[in-house]
């Protein structure tokens, strides 16, 4: 069976990262895939050190990605690029972790730019052999597309739906083996 894990690159409470990611999860739930999220706000990672092998839960943090067929990464925009949260997470991976796997990529904005943040994921995630879909969603004024925890905006839940169904294609055509 195809599995799925979204990585939320958000420490904030109410995440609008992980309440789109959580959309993603539903979305490939209905398309007979396994999931879970993988929430970096929650688990015990500490800065990344290359002179340390394994900190904290980074051991079976890799585990969770390098097990999974495909991954959709989800991060909040600061200052035009991903979160340090997501970097200090990425810093642990390499290629063992993200080759022959399917990605998705979402981006949430306070304000209305997003582009750079999903550049920079894409040039990360090809920098570890990772196949980045080509359909990502990026959400500008994200605080406006939510009314509490439900998405309001009905452009938005579609592209997120389509990015649902181009990670579990691809990482079906990556993994026939996986596919029941």
């Amino acid at each position: 069976m195809i599995t799925l894990v979204a990585v939320c690159g958000s420490r904030r409470g109410r995440s609008h990262t992980r309440k789109s990611l959580e959309r993603v999860l539903t979305t490939a739930r209905r398309e007979g895939v396994e999931t879970e999220l993988l929430d970096l706000g929650a688990v015990d990672l500490p800065l990344y050190h290359p002179d340390v092998d394994e900190q904290g839960d980074s051991a079976r943090l890799k585990q969770l990605v390098r097990d999974a067929e495909a991954v959709v990464i989800g991060s909040p925009v600061y200052h035009g690029s991903y979160s340090s949260t997501f970097r200090n997470f990425h810093d642990y991976c390499s290629k063992e972790e993200y080759r022959d796997t399917a990605v998705g990529l979402v981006a949430t904005a306070g304000g209305g730019s997003y582009g750079p943040a999903l550049e920079h994921l894409r040039s990360t995630v090809r920098g570890v052999y990772g196949h980045t879909v080509p359909e990502q969603v990026g959400i500008r004024r994200a605080s406006e597309k939510y009314d509490g925890d439900t998405l309001t905006d009905v452009d938005i839940e579609r592209r997120l739906d389509e990015l649902a169904a181009a990670v579990v294609a691809e990482a079906r055509r990556l993994h026939p083996e996986a596919v029941e």
